[in-house]
């Protein structure tokens, strides 16, 4: 029999460690990624440390909750601070709207946060204030998105424009002390009241449409050109992409400029998305029900047009265009390498960015509009005006186009000389109201995308020809060898055509008008 030891000491018990957690997101790319921040404070040499692969602006946030924190009259526990940003696989986390969860888990560390579903974000400045940054609408709005995000702790500053997000119930903040007391309180009641739209608005079904009746230039300045405004209206209608070919002073970037004016209107959605991308590239957006118009100057270089940069790659002008128009004036003399990378967004309505740590999309639903002249001196279709071309000089010029990019192109015009007995034809006003009417029939069809951007399934189950203009569509194919594309393209120009007509089916005369927007080899 084993004797008892009398003198054994007596088992220490094992205080467990408060691992609190809040919930805080990141960008990749233009997508938001939930990031768990978590902290212990241990027994050791007292010190604060963030880990988990954050950026340089979230290890300066440490400088930040300190002065905060002690300004609020918090004093440090001397113990060993580790927060921890998961996943940790994920590199580059950044942004300076960590410092209010960091600040909160070192302030409640003797208390057990245990809000499931809340995520907090917010700048802090030194005296405990709380401030709001750039990233924080396209962070809260891809949350919003992917289905991630109920309710949020934010800074008061930025509800002016994160109350345009709906269903999420924000709790807004002025300071840190009234963040912390919320926390402790668990009394997470939001008083944001949902924004309203203040634009002109049609209901199709159950859905929304917003759109602005402001013509600031207006296309009954441009004189003569019926053809040319014709085939702008079609274009704008069904957002399909545009190419003018003439002589310079002609109206090309005229009627460029005021196609924006009279283009569909716009859902809640695309506007937000607007948002965001103005949010990324450093603008303050102003929730208007107008679509963006975007011209870069053809010495452009190919990262400030579809984006990227050295480091954190940034939105270009592509992206900035979605669900609006992208001009290219003098296409020619855009770089060759630039017109190539054009296909992907004119086919695809997207833009894919690679690097070494990521691989980046951007959505990129554009309407294309392209000016040229017919040569370089200009004056190759001019009756009063000699060119002083060469022939050669001629073919480099237009060969700097390739098949496979005019391919994507739905409308191409050749435009005439302005003459003395041209007058003015129909207003912006006039054409923006049948723009509207095509814009309801599209949508009633049960179409989500307008006809210019339709998806080869939908073509067939939208674009539906009568026994004639099919057989006129068939006459076209074979006579002068059109691809698949081309074909695709003509049905989807076709359509928009029969929308402004207002005829159910696509008509005879609508498939040959739309066969003479077709580009002459």
């Amino acid at each position: 029999m084993t004797a008892k030891v009398e003198n054994e000491a007596p088992k220490r018990e094992k205080k467990e460690t408060i691992v609190n957690r809040l919930t805080c997101a990141t960008l990749e790319g233009v997508n938001a990624r939930v990031i768990e921040v978590e902290a212990t404070f241990t027994k050791g040499l007292p010190g604060f440390s963030v880990v988990g692969l954050a950026s340089s602006d979230i290890q300066e946030a440490k400088e930040r909750v300190k002065s905060a924190l002690l300004v609020n009259d918090f004093i440090f526990p001397p113990l060993k601070i580790t927060v921890n940003l998961s996943p940790t696989d994920l590199a580059n986390k950044r942004g300076s709207h960590f410092d209010l969860p960091l600040a909160l888990l070192v302030a409640l560390n003797k208390r057990d946060i245990e809000e499931e579903g809340l995520f907090v974000f917010g700048e802090l400045g030194l005296d405990g204030r709380i401030k709001s940054s750039s990233l924080l609408f396209p962070l809260i709005l891809s949350l919003k998105e992917q289905g991630l995000i109920k309710r949020a702790i934010v800074p008061k500053e930025a509800i002016v424009h994160l109350t345009h997000i709906s269903g999420i119930d924000f709790v807004p903040v002025e300071t840190l002390s009234e963040a912390i007391s919320i926390v402790e309180r668990g009394d997470f009641t939001s008083k944001t009241r949902q924004f309203e739209y203040d634009a002109k608005k049609i209901t199709v079904g159950a859905a929304n449409y917003y759109y602005e009746a402001q013509y600031s230039s207006d296309f009954r300045e441009v004189k003569g050109q019926t053809v040319a405004k014709r085939a702008a209206l079609i274009a704008a209608a069904g957002m399909h992409n545009f190419f003018m070919e003439g002589n310079p002073g002609c109206g090309k970037s005229m009627i460029a400029k005021r196609i924006r004016d009279i283009l569909p209107p716009i859902s809640e959605k695309e506007l937000l998305s607007i948002a965001k991308h103005q949010f990324l590239d450093g603008q303050i957006p102003d929730f208007k029900a107008i679509r963006p118009m975007r011209s870069p100057h053809h010495t452009a270089t190919s990262a400030s047009i579809f984006g990227g940069g050295s480091g954190q790659a940034r939105i270009g002008e592509v992206a900035l265009a979605s669900k609006g128009v992208l001009f290219f004036d003098e296409i020619p003399h855009f770089s060759k390498q630039i017109l190539e990378a054009m296909r992907e967004p004119l086919q695809d309505q997207k833009v894919h960015i690679a690097r070494v740590n990521a691989k980046i999309e951007y959505e990129a639903d554009i309407m294309f509009v392209a000016a040229q002249n017919p040569c370089p001196c200009g004056n190759l279709l001019s009756k009063t005006k000699a060119c002083r071309c060469g022939d050669r000089e001629i073919k480099r010029y237009q060969n700097r186009l390739s098949d496979p990019f005019l391919d994507r192109i739905d409308l191409f015009v050749v435009m005439q000389e302005v003459g003395s007995g041209d007058r003015e034809g129909v207003d912006s006003a006039q054409m923006h109201r049948e723009v509207l009417g095509a814009f309801v029939m599209q949508k009633q069809r049960g179409q989500k995308r307008l006809n210019g951007k339709l998806a080869e399934h939908e073509i067939s189950t939208f674009c539906l020809l009568t026994e004639e203009a099919a057989k006129i569509l068939d006459g076209a194919t074979q006579r002068f060898g059109l691809t698949h594309r081309s074909i695709a393209s003509i049905k989807k120009t076709a359509r928009t055509i029969a929308d402004l007509e207002k005829h159910e089916k696509i008509q005879k005369r609508d498939i040959l008008e739309a066969l003479s927007y077709r580009r002459r080899r």
